[in-house]
């Protein structure tokens, strides 16, 4: 069923994780079919609201942007889960969700990026996101949302945009983002 982009997400509004863990544990997952993929007029795929409005990591604030998300290199390397965790979580959200496409093609996405301070395996910030248009079948994950992300990762840390208005611009729509924002 497609709909489209969901209202705008108050400022602050969006869950806290539990953050980084020493060692990751599965993560359950929706009930299958209980979630539903909304699309934008322009036919990208956004999240269930409900199953996923994206959690944020509690390690990233305003005043640890130097030592977290901003630091030169590294930072969302040593907070990803591995694949060991991930895939099967993976597999369970893509039933969550009724997607039935190849998972080689669908990104098992942070909505709110790592880079952006979202949680790293918090079920709530993540989902199985298929395919965009354009997509070519067995190419593998090709998401336009990344462009996205890198564009609000630099305008966090370069100070052109608060930290919070930007993670609830990516939860709440990422194809309106920047342009909310204003950014370029």
């Amino acid at each position: 069923m497609a709909s489209q982009a969901r209202p705008a997400a108050k400022a602050g509004s969006l869950p806290t994780g539990p953050g980084p863990q020493r060692h990751y544990t599965v993560q359950r997952q929706p009930a299958p079919g209980s979630c539903h993929v909304h699309y934008t007029r322009d036919k990208q795929p956004l999240p269930d609201p409900k199953c996923t409005p994206g959690a944020l990591n509690p390690d990233v604030t305003p005043a640890t942007l130097t030592s977290t998300i901003c630091r030169p290199s590294g930072y969302t390397k040593g907070i990803r889960p591995p694949v060991y965790i991930t895939g099967p979580e993976k597999a369970a959200n893509a039933k969550s969700y009724g997607y039935n496409g190849s998972l080689h093609d669908a990104e098992y996405d942070h909505l709110v990026s790592l880079e952006l301070g979202g949680d790293p395996n918090d079920p709530r910030n993540l989902w199985v996101e298929p395919p965009s248009p354009g997509h070519r079948p067995g190419s593998g994950a090709n998401n336009p949302k990344d462009v996205v992300e890198n564009k609000l990762h630099a305008a966090i840390c370069s100070g052109q945009v608060q930290l919070r208005p930007a993670q609830v611009a990516i939860a709440t729509d990422w194809t309106t983002a920047l342009t909310r924002l204003g950014i370029r």
